[in-house]
Parts: structure tokens; C-alpha cells; sequence
């Protein structure tokens, strides 16, 4: 079973869990510093790190060790991991933020996976608002298209969880340990 704790959207929030066993995996899903990453990774001393960025990041390479997973396949433990960076493009200037258009085509032909980590959430899941925190259409098709075990999202500020088809949706705000 994995450990994996995830990080999202408040820096004040990251570095308050005792997890219950080794952090196998630190997921960050967005709009959080690099120095808060940092500081999760030498408090939960996780062996890997994977992290998509937010609409509040800035447009630069993640620390060592974490890898970028936007739009790329990591395999760790027998399980396979993608994901996509931002938010629904709101306002004209930006970083990592997305027409509904540009999502469909990016994830139309993006490969089944058994964790989807995203900054956004599927549209209609967990949305705060339908403007700024519009969720993806294309993270729905992806979902029943693909099927992923899980889908792992920040940006609406809740910590929920759902379901849409076999697929657990889990909305992350501050941090979330979960064992799969």
C-alpha cells in the first residue's frame, strides 16, 4: 500500500500531518511556493515527488527532486501517474492557464493512467464558482474515457471527495494523507 500525501493552494497549511507510516509519494497540486514544496519534502522526506503548477505559480522548472508531471506519464510502485498544470483561462495574461478547447485537444490522445494529479477540477465537480474556478470539460471525457483509480485536484479550495464511475475524485486544500 502506498503512502501518498498532497499538497494544494495554502502554504500556511503544509508541514501539519503525523503521517501514519514512510511518505512513499508527495503529489503538489498547485499554487503553493517552491519554498513550501521544499519544505514539505524535508518534513515528510517522501522517496518521490510529483507536482503539476497552479494559475498562481510562476513559469519555472520545479525543485530537485520533483518532477513535472504536466502532460507526462511517471510510473512509480506499479502504479502509473499524469497530470496537467492550471486552470480555466479566466483573465488574458497568465501563467498555466487554459482554454476548454486547448484541454480537449492536449488530453485527447493522453494515455490511461491509474493516478491523474490536476491543479483544476473536472467540470462540475467540486467548483466553487463557473467563472474563476471553472473546471475542465475535458477532465470529465478524460475520466470516462481512461478510468484512472484516482484523480487528485486543488484549486477549489475543498477537501472532498467524489466519485464518477469507478474514478475517486479528491479535492486537496492545505494537504491530505491517503493510502492506496
Amino acid at each position: 500500500m502506498l503512502n501518498i500525501i498532497a499538497i494544494a493552494d495554502d502554504d500556511s497549511l503544509v508541514g501539519k500531518i503525523e503521517p501514519v507510516s514512510d511518505v512513499d509519494i508527495l503529489l503538489s497540486l498547485g499554487d503553493l511556493y517552491d519554498v513550501t514544496l521544499q519544505k514539505a519534502i524535508d518534513i515528510y522526506a517522501p522517496e518521490h515527488v510529483l507536482a503539476v503548477r497552479g494559475n498562481h505559480c510562476i513559469d519555472a522548472e520545479f525543485p530537485i527532486p520533483t518532477i513535472d508531471l504536466h502532460l507526462q506519464i511517471e510510473e512509480r510502485y506499479g502504479f502509473t501517474f499524469g497530470g496537467f498544470a492550471g486552470s480555466w483561462q479566466y483573465k488574458k495574461v497568465g501563467n498555466h492557464m487554459y482554454t476548454q478547447e486547448a484541454v480537449h485537444k492536449l488530453l485527447q490522445k493522453f494515455p490511461a493512467v491509474d493516478v491523474f494529479i490536476a491543479h483544476n477540477s473536472p467540470r462540475g465537480i467540486h467548483e466553487r464558482d463557473a467563472l474563476i474556478h471553472q473546471g475542465f470539460d475535458a477532465f470529465l471525457d478524460y475520466i470516462d474515457r481512461q478510468q484512472p483509480k484516482y484523480f487528485f485536484h486543488g484549486h477549489q479550495h475543498c477537501k472532498s471527495v467524489s466519485y464518477r464511475g469507478k474514478t475517486c475524485i479528491i479535492g486537496v486544500y492545505g494537504e491530505k494523507e491517503i493510502q492506496i
